[in-house]
């Protein structure tokens, strides 16, 4: 099997997945357990690389995918600029890794979970 199952439903683990790789988009940095973080790497990575493209095709799977939230809200002169992730995936994070050829994440491992002593890790944007 090419995937983790991480004790969940198929749909209960594709929401799971596409709210920390919301997530992570947003904050460039989450903590969470390995097994978790193994499975973002590989979707973010993905959706990084839609974003490289940035053709209205890559746009609308990316869109398909990721949450639709607040990334970020900036005011620029009188008026207020909201950001939604799909828009920094392709306007700040893909153009950042533009020459690099996958890789774009990066795992390291911290002190287990106090309570069920499940490996964490901290998964962030390279």
């Amino acid at each position: 099997m090419g995937y983790r199952k991480l004790g969940r439903t198929s749909s209960q683990r594709k929401a799971m997945l596409r709210d920390l790789t919301s997530d992570l988009i947003i904050n460039e940095r989450i903590v969470t357990t390995e097994a978790r973080a193994k499975e973002v790497r590989k979707t973010t990575e993905k959706m990084i690389t839609l974003g490289k493209k940035g053709d209205l095709h890559a746009r609308r799977q990316a869109a398909a995918f990721v949450r639709n939230e607040v990334a970020a809200i900036k005011e620029e002169d009188d008026t207020v600029v909201v950001q939604s992730v799909l828009q920094k995936l392709f306007s700040d994070i893909a153009p950042r890794y533009a020459e690099r050829q996958g890789g774009y994440t990066r795992i390291m491992k911290t002190e287990p979970r106090r309570g069920d002593a499940a490996p964490m890790v901290i998964i962030e944007l390279v």
